[in-house]
């Protein structure tokens, strides 16, 4: 039930794994909850049992044996069946050990001889091969190819299923780009401009602890997608003015509003989550920035905003379905109907926060 993220934060944070072995453990739960559509057709093809009749854990234990020897190639395979089959056995499933090893290694033998359940198989249509074959649920497939046809919904399927980049925004306040790409490259990381967006760089390559990188600590830079970045250029804050971010939380666009501002003026950023405000505030201390006000509370019921703001940022609670690759689970979070309720909720975001400008 938690968020594969928010999960895999509070893992890390007892355990001694060093930046190698943390990198294989994020690609190996982030992508086997990515791809759980894809091995579940795997295992129910293969076993006797579905696997949904599977016990819970066991099916996790598959998930993983079978995520490395379809999608990971750095893994030798008799590596990967010899550590899942050591999963079951440390995890109360020493009897099923036996069941674990023939059913991955059917596999091998089957991908070895062309004969891939996911390749071979004949589905019943466009949408069914689609959503098995790159792991989506089929209302979203659906939508896509009416929306966008059968081609780019394939294209758009590929493309969320692979690792997204990290892009850094970089403090003017505290740094210049050019300041921070020598710093990376004195550690040996490579770092590249993205066009049109004159505060961000592009982390190439793997980079460890995103904490232990230079210029972290110092405020120099902060970690934003670089579509995120766009959207405060348009908002264009100017110094001396007052901003209303009517829902901020996590923080990026407010701290960045703050950067356009040289800090100076009135930003009031609003979020009904004092948990996810509290994020918020931590990377404003950490940026050193002091034109940031936070205002927790439902934005809907802000009367003392009326009439008040020179702009206003609304980053309305959406689907996420445009960032589904960075967010491994949330593709089966989602349904046709709770995407319903927040279109209503956004109308009613919108209405109000008009109010707010001058």
């Amino acid at each position: 039930g938690a968020f594969a993220d928010a999960a895999l934060d509070r893992a890390f944070s007892n355990s001694q794994l060093n930046d190698l072995d943390r990198r294989l453990v994020t690609e190996l739960v982030y992508g086997s909850v990515r791809r759980m559509r894809s091995i579940d057709f795997i295992i129910d093809k293969l076993a006797t049992k579905k696997s949904s009749q599977q016990p819970p854990e066991l099916r996790t234990i598959l998930h993983l044996g079978l995520y490395q020897l379809e999608y990971l190639n750095q893994i030798p395979p008799s590596a990967a069946v010899n550590t899942t089959v050591q999963l079951a056995k440390e995890n109360g499933f020493s009897g099923l050990s036996s069941f674990v090893n023939g059913l991955l290694r059917q596999y091998i033998r089957l991908t070895d001889n062309d004969l891939n359940p996911l390749t071979v198989t004949n589905y019943k249509s466009t949408v069914e091969r689609l959503g098995i074959l790159h792991s989506f649920p089929e209302w979203l497939v659906n939508l896509w190819i009416e929306q966008i046809g059968e081609t780019e919904t394939e294209q758009l399927c590929e493309w969320f299923n692979q690792s997204p980049t990290i892009d850094l925004r970089i403090n003017p306040l505290k740094s210049s780009i050019a300041q921070i790409e020598a710093a990376f490259k004195s550690q040996n990381i490579s770092t590249s401009r993205i066009p049109n967006l004159p505060q961000a760089l592009r982390l190439n390559g793997s980079i460890g602890a995103i904490q232990n990188l230079p210029g972290y600590s110092e405020g120099w830079w902060t970690i934003q997608d670089s579509s995120a970045q766009l959207v405060t250029h348009l908002l264009g804050p100017q110094p001396g003015e007052t901003i209303i971010d009517a829902c901020a939380a996590p923080g990026g666009k407010t701290t960045h509003s703050a950067e356009l501002m040289q800090d100076e003026g009135t930003i009031y950023a609003c979020d009904k989550t004092a948990s996810r405000l509290k994020k918020l505030k931590e990377n404003a201390d950490r940026l050193q920035m002091k034109s940031i006000k936070i205002h927790t509370g439902d934005s809907r019921h802000f009367s003392e905003f009326v009439n008040l703001a020179d702009r206003v940022l609304l980053d309305a609670p959406c689907s996420g379905l445009g960032t589904l690759h960075r967010r491994a689970d949330a593709r089966w979070r989602h349904t046709p109907e709770n995407i319903q309720q927040q279109s209503q909720l956004q109308s009613e975001l919108l209405a109000n926060a008009a109010t707010f400008v001058k």
